[in-house]
């Protein structure tokens, strides 16, 4: 494999690759990103974001509004519920975070990012509002806007502009307190609770989905998916369901996946909501977990999309079967198969896991890894452990919350033995090292049964693809005995 050549400095890609974006661009990217992070405990309020919403005339009036929430699965529910309602012919805005590759990814407008001249503008129309947020707050000594915030409210903005029928919108963190949950779900769909962020969140899956539990608004439909601590979880997010009089769709009661069993390039499931039963419909992403995400997209459409009694089936096959959703137990080159995924906690890895082994039947999977210093990080690599033969620790560009690799390495150790842990500092250096482990013992010499899987976190996967992308030789998908 050639190299892929360095990764260094900030989280934000572009800023190593300036000819990817304007001068414009840059210098409106990087004033959204200095500001304050969306987890700072001083702002946990809505004050900055409902002040923004009344300055702007409350444009979130005008629209539907799907609200996503849950410890993971979040960006693949969204997904599937936008291409869903865009099957419908309804005009669809998506806001989802964290960004792969570029901050545009994060606001969508009918299936497409933001151009860069879009971006601009949605700042360009809110700079001056929240320069009076900031104002105010300042006056009342509070903080201003993070740049959460100001996201949410630039998509906001861009969805009245365009004007949308419908916002498919993820939470970035909890629920009762994210600045996403200004807006007032018609569908609030919650997915599975588990342990993550517990500085912010809580140190108990019961605090934590008290604060997920906060999206469910009076009147609206709770979508509330598989719960791996039922038995603490449900009770709470029933309360909650109860106190808002909201209509409640339980994934195992009221809906449920009938049947699934994988396809090329995914998998075919039988789903069944209170509407009907959607038979043998193409899901094109791997593993159990995603069929429960494509129920619930699919029962929250029933939910915004104009139609009398349940969807069309042939649309459901449709929108389903052509979703594509970046960094998430994706394959991105052939031979040896190269896959990344950006879940970062116990959950996430178990599903991950999951999918592979049922979907791969690999001799050798060599593991490329790099998580931030607040992540679980020994259970993680726990989970992994057995599907892995080898791990490569390494750092992403993320600075100012990786956990360094040498920290990493003495982790992954303790889990994997020292015959097993290979450390190398610089990602293209560590993807490297990966494929020649799997290529070492390719005897063939045709990459099948060897694989690489890059994971650990979403920064890592975004840095990968745009790595594996930008030095792409069509070569390296060749089987190697017929590499040039």
């Amino acid at each position: 494999m050639k190299r892929v050549g360095a990764v260094r400095g900030r989280r934000n890609m572009s800023f190593e690759h300036p000819n990817r974006y304007g001068k414009r661009m840059l210098d409106v990217e990087r004033e959204i990103m200095r500001r304050p992070p969306e987890h700072n405990t001083t702002n946990l309020d809505l004050d900055r974001m409902d002040m923004i919403l009344d300055l702007m005339g409350h444009p979130e009036e005008s629209f539907r509004v799907i609200h996503i929430t849950g410890t993971n699965g979040k960006g693949s529910t969204a997904r599937m519920a936008e291409a869903l309602c865009r099957a419908y012919g309804m005009r669809t805005g998506l806001y989802t975070s964290p960004h792969l590759e570029r901050i545009n990814e994060r606001i969508g407008i009918d299936g497409r990012p933001l151009t860069d001249d879009d971006f601009i503008d949605a700042w360009d129309q809110v700079h001056d509002l929240v320069d009076i947020v900031d104002a105010r707050m300042s006056e009342a000594g509070k903080p201003p806007m993070s740049f959460f915030e100001v996201l949410t409210a630039m998509a906001v903005w861009a969805f009245a502009d365009a004007p949308v029928d419908v916002a498919v919108v993820e939470v970035g963190m909890g629920g009762r307190w994210d600045a996403t949950n200004v807006l007032d779900a018609d569908a609030a769909i919650i997915g599975p609770v588990d342990m993550d962020h517990m500085q912010w969140l809580g140190d108990t899956v019961e605090e934590i989905a008290s604060e997920k539990s906060g999206i469910i608004k009076p009147g609206c439909t709770a979508i509330i998916g598989p719960q791996p601590h039922a038995e603490k979880v449900m009770p709470i997010l029933m309360d909650a369901a109860r106190a808002a009089s909201a209509t409640v769709l339980r994934d195992g009661e009221e809906m449920r996946v009938e049947s699934r069993m994988p396809a090329v390039g995914g998998q075919v499931a039988t789903l069944r909501t209170p509407l009907g039963e959607y038979p043998q419909i193409p899901i094109a992403k791997f593993g159990a977990h995603q069929a429960h995400n494509a129920l619930a997209a699919v029962a929250a459409a029933e939910v915004v999309v104009p139609v009398a009694g349940m969807l069309d089936v042939d649309i459901v096959s449709q929108a389903l079967g052509s979703v594509v959703i970046p960094g998430r137990i994706e394959p991105v080159r052939t031979s040896p198969t190269i896959i990344i995924d950006g879940g970062h906690n116990v959950n996430a890895a178990q599903s991950l896991r999951d999918a592979i082994e049922e979907n791969y039947d690999f001799s050798q999977v060599v593991g490329v890894v790099s998580m931030m210093r607040d992540k679980q990080v020994e259970d993680y690599l726990g989970v992994l452990e057995p599907l892995l033969s080898q791990v490569v620790v390494t750092e992403n560009s993320w600075r100012d919350r990786v956990m360094p690799a040498e920290e990493l390495e003495r982790i992954a150790v303790g889990v994997f033995g020292r015959d097993r842990v290979v450390r190398r500092d610089m990602l293209p250096d560590a993807i490297q090292t990966a494929v020649d482990l799997v290529d070492s013992q390719d005897e063939m010499g045709i990459g099948y049964g060897h694989g690489v899987l890059i994971c650990g976190s979403f920064v890592t996967a975004g840095d990968a693809r745009v790595l594996l992308k930008e030095r792409h030789d069509p070569d390296l998908d060749k089987p190697k005995s017929e590499r040039a």
